[in-house]
């Protein structure tokens, strides 16, 4: 399986949503050890959640496009 030799042409808006789906798992991280972080603990999770499912589907949509 060539997985890591894919090549797909993603955007700056698509990148964003990335980015997000990454900064949210760190706050999840800094949630579980932290106090002050741990009252955003679900809204933070559902970002996550909704951005790594979007990620996810642009990335499956990119590989079958290209």
């Amino acid at each position: 399986m060539n997985f890591f030799k894919i090549k797909t042409a993603w955007s700056n808006a698509e990148f964003i949503i990335l980015k997000l789906c990454v900064a949210s798992a760190y706050v999840l991280v800094g949630a579980y050890f932290h106090a002050f972080i741990r009252q955003y603990y679900i809204p933070v999770l559902v970002i996550f959640g909704i951005t790594c499912v979007w990620c996810v589907y642009l990335y499956i949509k990119k590989v079958k496009k290209g």
